[in-house]
């Protein structure tokens, strides 16, 4: 037998496989694919305080090895979640996380404090670097100042596991870190979306109506890996680690820089059971190399 839970915080998880926010609706629209019970977790789609309808279409397009993204957050807020949803997922034996995004710290505030009391609710995932949010989400993920008032605000309101997503558009990923880190933050995860665009040259338009969007799938995955490397070694904090992660070497690579639960995104859109793959394939990784542990894994790295 081989041991894959790992502890983010005071949060134990059943393997280190969790979904990447966005990516996988609020759970139940996956049911027919993969057994949301062998999951370590699952991130439900980005959470904001009042409805929000998104950017106009088309908000999503192709590229070599990844797609662009500006869906902005359509979600019909808080307390639809709670009313609608939450009743129907709470009963899954896997840890619930509600991904929260907010124009305004007050904002991010309000959504913990009503989330706080859902006992299925284990722990929020701060989004503070959504680069498709024309107000907050970017400005508060960039500077260290930003992303440490946001975590402060939001660790006073939330009593239980803070997980506060990383921007990766910044000149130094682990400054960051380390601030949202002093501020309270039990975790962090990274990375988001990098902020790219696409032109049609035969219309001379960009594909997307907002222009600008956030890059995912493969293509990132050599640069967030680098990411999660940096700030693994920067703070004592655990590290949740996404960015193109395909299948199941990829995640162990990840753990092997040093992310202690890895999150899968763009694939969930090509193959919506992957999530379990990777669950086994994890454990048959441990027992091919004789460890006992998915914790083993974590930054085990030989440089």
């Amino acid at each position: 037998m081989v041991d894959l839970s790992v502890k983010i915080g005071e949060l134990q998880l059943k393997n280190p496989v969790l979904t990447a926010s966005g990516t996988f609706g609020y759970g139940e629209e996956f049911r027919d694919f993969v057994d949301l019970n062998k999951l370590g977790g699952f991130i439900v789609k980005g959470t904001t305080l009042n409805h929000r309808e998104g950017n106009p279409y088309p908000r999503m397009v192709e590229t070599p090895s990844g797609m662009l993204n500006a869906v902005g957050l359509q979600n019909k807020g808080v307390d639809y979640f709670i009313e609608h949803i939450y009743p129907r997922i709470k009963d899954v034996d896997s840890r619930v996380i509600v991904n929260v995004s907010g124009a305004q710290i007050p904002d991010y505030v309000a959504v913990c404090e009503k989330l706080a009391p859902l006992d299925k609710v284990a722990a929020v995932e701060i989004n503070i670097s959504c680069p498709n949010v024309k107000q907050g989400g970017m400005a508060f993920g960039t500077t260290c100042a930003g992303a440490e008032s946001v975590t402060a605000a939001v660790r006073k309101a939330y009593p239980k596991t803070m997980i506060v997503k990383l921007s990766p558009n910044v000149t130094d990923i682990t400054e960051i870190a380390r601030a949202v880190e002093a501020a309270g933050a039990d975790a962090v995860s990274l990375t988001n979306t990098f902020l790219g665009m696409a032109i049609n040259t035969e219309t001379r338009r960009p594909y997307l109506s907002t222009i600008t969007g956030g890059l995912s799938g493969a293509c990132i995955r050599p640069i967030a890996v680098r990411m999660v490397w940096q700030v693994a070694k920067a703070v004592k904090v655990p590290v949740v680690g996404l960015g193109g992660i395909m299948n199941g070497r990829d995640a162990v690579e990840f753990m092997l820089a040093g992310a202690t639960a890895i999150q899968v995104g763009t694939a969930n859109f090509i193959d919506p059971s992957v999530t379990g793959k990777i669950v086994d394939y994890i454990e048959d990784y441990l027992r091919r190399h004789g460890l006992s542990s998915a914790a083993q894994l974590i930054g085990a790295m030989e440089a």
